[in-house]
């Protein structure tokens, strides 16, 4: 083998020493570099050339629309018939009714001066007003008639008390509802500050309200804590628990006693 040749050959003549060039991947790998050169300059004018077009925006052609005339063509009026009468007048409004009563001014006179005929009629009863078959003239005691006298309830004789509620009575609306020690404000505050958000609630992004109905009892006791709507993922089981642990309310009363009362409350859940 000549060196020299050798030397000035490339790794493909080399390598395809003795066999036919004309076939096979001597060509392929020849013109390998100079193909990967052409396809890579096309692919950067492929994408060179969309991005360009994306940057040049043709001008918006304003097209001038050419005013629209409408002509409005009027029927023609009917011919006049002059043998048909012409139309009725207007019929004139009628007259403002005047007052039949006539004011007469109050003339002051001496009582020896007034007639029959300048005293006034005495007023006649309604049709709805009940008149008694006899008049009866009342008593110029002024003792016959004593409230502190009545003892009898039912009879006359004595004042009359209402009975007291029973005790195991719960009611719905009273006088004088329960109060949250503060207020109102003052319970917002105590569920905003011991509410502690569910975990599960949290995690599934549950939010709404929960309603509970619980009672008050003469102590201002709360107890008997029903959920009555829930929302789920452990709010219901948690507004519950806080307000079992609420100091005692303000009892509602009823005729001035301290009775059984149903509260409704309503606990909001919501994320930050």
């Amino acid at each position: 083998m000549d060196i020299n040749k050798i030397l000035n050959s490339d790794y493909l003549d080399i390598l395809f020493e003795g066999r036919n060039k004309k076939y096979g991947g001597y060509e392929l790998r020849k013109k390998y570099t100079r193909r990967m050169a052409t396809a890579g300059l096309i692919a950067v004018l492929i994408v060179g050339g969309a991005f360009a077009s994306t940057l040049i925006r043709p001008k918006e052609k304003v097209v001038e629309l050419a005013p629209v005339e409408k002509k409005v063509v009027m029927a023609e009026l009917p011919p006049i018939d002059p043998k048909k009468p012409p139309p009725p007048p207007p019929v004139a409004p009628p007259p403002p009714v005047k007052p039949t009563v006539k004011f007469t001014p109050p003339v002051i006179k001496k009582n020896e001066e007034v007639t029959k005929e300048d005293k006034p009629e005495p007023p006649k009863p309604e049709k709805n007003e009940v008149v008694g078959p006899k008049t009866v003239a009342g008593s110029g005691d002024p003792n016959a008639i004593d409230p502190g006298l009545n003892t009898n309830p039912g009879t006359g004789t004595g004042p009359v008390e209402s009975a007291p509620p029973p005790p195991d009575k719960i009611f719905t609306s009273v006088e004088q509802m329960p109060e949250f020690p503060g207020g109102q404000e003052a319970l917002l505050r105590y569920l905003a500050t011991h509410i502690q958000y569910p975990t599960q609630a949290r995690e599934e992004g549950i939010e709404g309200r929960v309603i509970l109905r619980f009672v008050v009892d003469q102590g201002g006791n709360v107890g008997d804590i029903q959920i009555q709507r829930d929302i789920g993922g452990g709010c219901g089981k948690e507004a519950q628990r806080v307000v079992a642990k609420m100091p005692k309310w303000k009892a509602g009363k009823q005729n001035g006693t301290a009775v059984k009362v149903y509260y409704t409350l309503p606990v909001t859940f919501k994320l930050q």
